[in-house]
Order: structure tokens, then C-alpha cells, then sequence
């Protein structure tokens, strides 16, 4: 059973504070992650994790992890605006885009970030954008086709269709980037390659790494360029289920280890540095989105209305993902009632759970909403005029602190221009 990384104790007097919703993290959580993945890669020197800025922009997050030795993985304009705001500097950024602007392109090359090219057409794009080629340079590459990865620990397939996504280059085109970089000053150079999502497997990783691995290999003995980094991207998931198995990242790394020492050392490149630009794994369990109980409405279901909604926390309605949903103090009470639990949005998707099994839920309830650490707060949106709820902060102490205050009406209207 999932448990909260917050009591019932905490969360009411945190509510008297800060009305709900309110998405919150667990500071020591994210701290103690941060430096499981760092210890896991410690046998590979220079290893850096990119933190996929998308999933949770928010600076004290961004913050804490820089003090855990992490860097930045942007994808925008405004994502590098804010890794530069949070401190990142230099070589502590990685840009990876696509469908770019010359004005992000610009940013990037002035705050020295490592940029990561999507398309072979965005080599000249990038010189024509910033008047020169960077020494160092990433290449993203998408193999086609669809990925699978046997039998995972939970018995079924892992699968993805990297044929379907609009990322990256194929093999023919890598390897022609790489030229006309190298042709144009490009000296170091990095591969990249993200292949399926939230894969509950500790193997998905040591499969990824053996794949770029041997391209690299290859790659260097067909265009004589200098391979240095090979990014792992993301991928590692998270168990939203209680039934799943949670990954271990020690067990995920020394797999990793062993490709490593079984492709490329022999290859004579063991001076290869690893990255990762994990989001979800690095942060998803230790978020939560704190809702109370308004109303029961009993009809042809029985259904729960609360203050949250799909814009707190779009992932139910828009994927159909599972969220675990726990009735604050009454973890180890019998699951015996069933329930759709529905925000107020004019969507009939605006669910956070169907023909869920649960405690007996009373007016007033508070519940908690878990793993929204990641692509939770960061997908909100203000559809039917709603406002986005507040970020806080569990700290390792105990205490709270307010890290993003909720929307109000007047933020709402501040880009109306009136008639």
C-alpha cells in the first residue's frame, strides 16, 4: 500500500496556512534520490544528471538539485531563462529542442549551455543562428522502427515506437551531422537518444546504453570524431501503482556498468562521460496534490467533487493515468466504498479516478493525490477561468515553505488587453 510522505497531523495544519489545493514536496525525498542516481554512476567519472526542467520548474526545486550536483536540462526560451536565474552556468545546461527558434539557440551558445541537435537541417541553422559551431555538440538520434525490451519484473512488455516520434536523426543522417560538424570546428561530441517512457524495468536503461553505446563505436570508426558524452535521457520510471515494484537505480547503473566495460572499453573509448536527463524518476514520488472533499453527488455513479481539477493535475483526464489516491488518516481503513473522483471543470475527463475502491470519504476529507512531482503542477493550464494552485515545501526539518504562490484572478486577467 502507498503511503504519503506527509501525516494527517502535518497536512491539517498546513491547510490552516495554506488553503488547498496545494501541491507539496518532500525535500529530503528529492535530496536522498538525488544522491542514490549520483552514487549509483559514481564508477563513471564526469557523470551528470540533466534534470528535465520541464518536469517541475520550479527555482527551489532546480535549486536544491544543483546543491545535489545536478544540472538543467532545458527545451525553451524560458526554461534557460530560468536555469540562469537558479545559478546553472556553462557546461551545468543542456539544451535539447526541436522545431527551433534562432532566439533560443542564441541564449543557449551565451550561457555556454551544451546544445543537443534534434535535426540534421539544424546544423546549419545553428551556425547561421549564433555565427559559429560549438566545440562540443550533442546529436540526437531516433532509430525507427519500435523498441522492445522482453519481459519486464511485472511480466509484461516494454514498448515504445520511436518510429512515430517527430525527435531526432536517423542513422544515415547522424553520421552526416557528424561530419559536417566536425567540418565546420566541432572537436567533442555526444549522442542522445530517448527510446520509451516510464518503463518499470531495470533494464531498460543497460538496453538504451548498449544500443548507443555500439553506435558510438561505430560512429567513431566511420567518421574519425572524438565521441566524449552519451546521453542516457530519461525513461526511468516510477511505480503510480501499489502493486508495482518500485526500480533500483543501484541495480539500473551497475548494468549500465557492465555494457560500459563490455562495449566501449575495449573500443578504447573508457574515457566516455554519461548523462541522464531524467524528470519523473528524480522527482514524481515526492510530489503530491492535497485536495479536500466538497461535495457527494449520487446518481447512476457515486461521486466525490473536489477543489482540485484537471488544471492542478492533467495526467487522469488527458492520459488516462493512474494516480494513487489516499483519504488522509485513514490509510489502513477498508477499501469498500467505490467512487469517481471529479474536479469542476465543464469535462466529463475531469477525473482523477474511476470506479476507484476507497475508504468511506466524508465532507472535509483532505486527500491525497500521489507521484505529481513530476509533469504535475508544470501541465497546468486555465481552462473555465481556473487558477493554478500553490508549490510548497516539506523541508528536511519538518517546516513549510510557500515556494509558488496560488494564481489569483488578478494574474488571470493581467495579459487581457480590454476593449
Amino acid at each position: 500500500m502507498k503511503r504519503p510522505f506527509v501525516t494527517k497531523a502535518q497536512l491539517d495544519k498546513i491547510a490552516e496556512t495554506y488553503p488547498t489545493p496545494f501541491h507539496l514536496y518532500d525535500e529530503k525525498g528529492i535530496r536522498e534520490n538525488a544522491r542514490n542516481l549520483c552514487r549509483a554512476f559514481s564508477w563513471n567519472p564526469g557523470f551528470k544528471e540533466y534534470f528535465a526542467v520541464k518536469a517541475t520548474p520550479n527555482p527551489t526545486i532546480l535549486k536544491i538539485l544543483r546543491e545535489e550536483g545536478c544540472g538543467a536540462d532545458c527545451s525553451s526560451l524560458t526554461e534557460l531563462m530560468l536555469a540562469e536565474k537558479c545559478g546553472f552556468q556553462g557546461s551545468e545546461i543542456m539544451f535539447s529542442s526541436n522545431n527551433t527558434l534562432a532566439e533560443e539557440y542564441q541564449l543557449a551558445d551565451r550561457l555556454g549551455a551544451v546544445i543537443n541537435l534534434d535535426d540534421l537541417t539544424h546544423v546549419d541553422f545553428l551556425e547561421e543562428s549564433i555565427g559559429h559551431i560549438p566545440e562540443t555538440i550533442f546529436c540526437r538520434y531516433n532509430p525507427g522502427g519500435v523498441f522492445t525490451l522482453g519481459e519486464s519484473k511485472e511480466g509484461f512488455q516494454v514498448m515504445d515506437t520511436p518510429g512515430d516520434a517527430k525527435y531526432g536523426m536517423t542513422r544515415p543522417q547522424l553520421a552526416e551531422a557528424f561530419r559536417r560538424l566536425a567540418a565546420k570546428g566541432a572537436k567533442h561530441f555526444g549522442i542522445h537518444a530517448f527510446l520509451a517512457s516510464n518503463t518499470i524495468s531495470n533494464d531498460y536503461y543497460p538496453a538504451l546504453a548498449a544500443i548507443l553505446f555500439q553506435l558510438a563505436v561505430e560512429l567513431k570508426s566511420e567518421t574519425g570524431c572524438h565521441i566524449q558524452y552519451i546521453n542516457l535521457s530519461g525513461g526511468i520510471g516510477i511505480p503510480y501503482r501499489p502493486d508495482q515494484e518500485a526500480n533500483n537505480i543501484a541495480v539500473i547503473g551497475e548494468g549500465v556498468r557492465r555494457s560500459y566495460e563490455e562495449i566501449l572499453v575495449p573500443a578504447g573509448m573508457g574515457d566516455v562521460r554519461l548523462c541522464g536527463e531524467l524528470g519523473r524518476f528524480m522527482l514524481g514520488p515526492y510530489g503530491c496534490l492535497v485536495t479536500k472533499v466538497l461535495h457527494f453527488k449520487h446518481i447512476y455513479k457515486e461521486y466525490v467533487g473536489v477543489d482540485a481539477c484537471a488544471a492542478d493535475l492533467m495526467r487522469p483526464a488527458v492520459y488516462g493515468a493512474y494516480h494513487h489516491i489516499t483519504v488522509a488518516g485513514r490509510e489502513d481503513a477498508p477499501h469498500d466504498h467505490q467512487y469517481d473522483v471529479t474536479g469542476a471543470l465543464c469535462e466529463n475527463c475531469d477525473k482523477f479516478a474511476v470506479d476507484r475502491m476507497l475508504p468511506e470519504i466524508r465532507r472535509g476529507d483532505l486527500l491525497v493525490i500521489h507521484d505529481t512531482g513530476a509533469h504535475g503542477h508544470s501541465m497546468g493550464y486555465n481552462y473555465n477561468g481556473k487558477l493554478r494552485s500553490a508549490e510548497l515545501l516539506l523541508r528536511e526539518d519538518g517546516s513549510v515553505r510557500l515556494i509558488r504562490r496560488a494564481e489569483t484572478p488578478e494574474d488571470y486577467f493581467a495579459t487581457v488587453i480590454w476593449s
